[in-house]
């Protein structure tokens, strides 16, 4: 039996008492709950993620919970990513909102049916944490790696022949709907100025 690696454990513990020294609204709560109460801001952490499970079993407005979750950090991780010099954030980020993205696509089309099943919004949340772990081989790099980049090379010059289709329809579509806008107004007044006339005899 292989036995387990400690550095990829000991990594992910790093990066999560990283985030625990980070200066922002969530850790300053933490900190000044740990202050009050002696607890160690580890051991809060896992105590507000066990709530969150919890809530998204029983609790009410669980979509929107998942959904802030899902994309409030990211988004603020994103944004230092930007302002970093370091371009591995950057990828990991922009991996995580392809990832993302897709995932939206598909739950659009079976959200209706899954969003019944009771330990749905559970999983989900349990899937995104997954792919904005705070390692190299999180969710989002396997997903993408695995399914998305391999998908995207094999079907690359279709997809860019639908998009450039797609834009030109879009282009021909807004340019016919201002010409007919440009029509309607120059049709009204040219119909409000012969009513005033008509007033005017």
């Amino acid at each position: 039996m292989p036995s387990k690696d400690p550095s990829k454990d000991q990594t992910i513990r790093e990066k999560v008492e990283q985030f625990l020294t980070e200066k922002n609204y969530f850790t300053d709560g933490l900190v000044f709950v740990e202050g009050k109460t002696g607890i160690n801001r580890m051991y809060l952490l896992a105590g507000c993620v066990a709530f969150v499970a919890m809530y998204l079993v029983v609790g009410y407005a669980s979509a929107l919970v998942t959904s802030l979750l899902g994309f409030a950090y990211p988004a603020y991780a994103s944004v230092k990513a930007v302002d970093s010099d370091d371009k591995d954030d950057d990828t990991q980020w922009l991996t995580y909102w392809v990832v993302y993205a897709c995932f939206g696509i598909l739950e659009f089309f079976s959200d209706f049916f899954l969003g019944w099943f009771p330990l749905y919004f559970l999983f989900k949340c349990a899937f995104l944490c997954w792919c904005m772990a705070p390692f190299s081989w999180n969710g989002a790099d396997f997903i993408y790696k695995r399914f998305i980049a391999p998908f995207i090379k094999a079907y690359a010059d279709d997809i860019g022949e639908f998009i450039e289709e797609a834009t030109e329809g879009v282009g021909a579509f807004v340019s016919e709907a201002e010409k007919q806008a440009k029509d309607f107004a120059i049709d009204a007044m040219a119909e409000n100025m012969k009513s005033e006339h008509d007033k005017d005899e």
